[in-house]
């Protein structure tokens, strides 16, 4: 069985209908066209606007980056120069250190020498182990080193302190002058970047805040308090390298005028002392010249005395004979009378002579005691004198060439305390 298939009537449409669509194509081409030729338009001014902004944009962004490296090298330039200066106060105050250093250690002589005279001048003897100018003035010159060299210890260790504020200091600098130095190089190779290399690309999350960044105003404040941190502590520096310079002048002002003071004084008391000496030497020299003559008039006494020994044997023999006279011939004639007037004379005679030799004899012991005595100062005052002069020549260490006078220092100290005629020639 077949089946009909009814076909669908075409519908024809009038000329109008077919005008009017036409027109509208037409309108719709030229708006199209219209359409596209607006988009072509605002795209290529989009295209050169956005061209133009781009470049503007990489411009001042190159020209950023060019006043940024140039700001890292000026500030790098500063803190350089900055380090430079802490390296170059560094050496200077090492080097004020060490010679303070060096001069503490050299205190060690002066300490030396003058307790050492101190206890020299303790072994005086008798009275001359007095408190004299010398002693007042050693004890003080000791007094006077032991006071500078705590002054410089103190100086040196402050030295010391500012040298490890300075190392600080340093560090700082150094790492402040290595991160300019990177970021420098950092920014230079971005300022050779263009859109034309090879090792650009996409990066993700390109605009956020990367850890541990700081506004531009802290590190600004920052490179200026580094600075300015470096440039106080270089002040304190030089002024503290003045300080070490003035103390140790001064140290050595102080110590030469007492040197000399301590110097002068023992002058004086070895002159005061060798006039004392030759004082008791005269002394000594006339004390045995009267015990010479009082030694010499005992003796005479004593021949005296038997000189007048032998008158009274004589007249009591006389006496004693004449008594036997016999009968009236034993009369108390003017003979008789003169040996008695004789006898008691020569009694008298030979009392007053042993008052005489007796008062002579203790004489002689006291003017012999008494030369004892003056031996004994005489001898305390030589032992003194050459402790003195012995003190002088130890201290002879405590000058460096200021005196120019005679080869040896016993021969200084022989013409400075005049004894060229006490010393015997060799």
């Amino acid at each position: 069985m077949s089946v009909v298939t009814l076909e669908k009537p075409i519908q024809h449409i009038g000329l109008a209908d077919w005008q009017a669509k036409q027109w509208q194509n037409q309108q719709t081409n030229d708006t199209r066209r219209d359409d596209a030729f607006n988009l072509r338009h605002e795209s290529r001014q989009l295209r050169n606007e956005t061209r133009i902004r781009t470049d503007w944009d990489t411009y001042h962004n190159n020209v950023r980056l060019a006043d940024r490296v140039t700001e890292l090298y000026r500030w790098r330039d500063m803190i350089q120069a900055c380090l430079d200066r802490v390296n170059s106060e560094i050496n200077a105050l090492k080097d004020e250190k060490f010679s303070t250093e060096r001069e503490i250690d050299a205190l060690g002589i002066p300490l030396g020498v003058v307790s050492e005279c101190i206890s020299m001048r303790d072994n005086r003897l008798g009275a001359e182990l007095t408190y004299d100018d010398a002693d007042t003035e050693l004890k003080k010159e000791l007094c006077v080193v032991e006071a500078v060299k705590k002054h410089l210890m103190e100086r040196s260790l402050a030295a010391w302190e500012k040298i490890n504020k300075l190392q600080e200091v340093k560090f700082k600098l150094e790492l402040d002058l290595n991160d300019k130095s990177e970021a420098r190089e950092i920014d230079k190779e971005q300022l050779g970047l263009d859109k034309n290399c090879a090792n650009i690309s996409h990066k993700t999350d390109p605009l956020r805040i990367a850890k541990g960044s700081i506004p531009y105003e802290s590190w600004l404040e920052h490179s200026r308090y580094t600075k300015l941190l470096a440039d106080s502590e270089l002040q304190d520096t030089y002024k503290l390298r003045e300080a070490l310079f003035v103390v140790r002048e001064r140290s050595r002002n102080d110590m030469r005028a007492q040197r000399d003071t301590v110097d002068f004084t023992l002058r004086k008391r070895i002159y005061e002392t060798q006039k004392a000496r030759n004082e008791l030497e005269w002394q000594q020299k006339k004390m045995r010249e009267e015990m010479e003559k009082v030694q010499a008039e005992i003796i005479n006494l004593e021949n005296s005395i038997q000189d007048k020994e032998d008158a009274m044997k004589l007249a009591e023999t006389r006496l004693e004979n004449r008594s036997y006279r016999p009968g009236f011939e034993l009369a108390r004639d003017e003979a008789e009378n003169g040996l008695k007037d004789e006898v008691m004379q020569l009694k008298q005679t030979l009392a007053d002579i042993f008052g005489k030799l007796n008062c002579a004899k203790a004489t002689y012991n006291a003017l012999e005691d008494q030369q004892l005595i003056i031996d004994k100062d005489l001898a305390n005052k030589s032992q003194s004198l050459m402790t003195d002069v012995r003190c002088l020549d130890m201290r002879i260490r405590l000058r460096t060439g200021e005196f120019a006078g005679p080869a040896t220092d016993t021969d200084r100290n022989i013409v400075l305390t005049r004894m060229e005629k006490e010393i015997p020639p060799n």
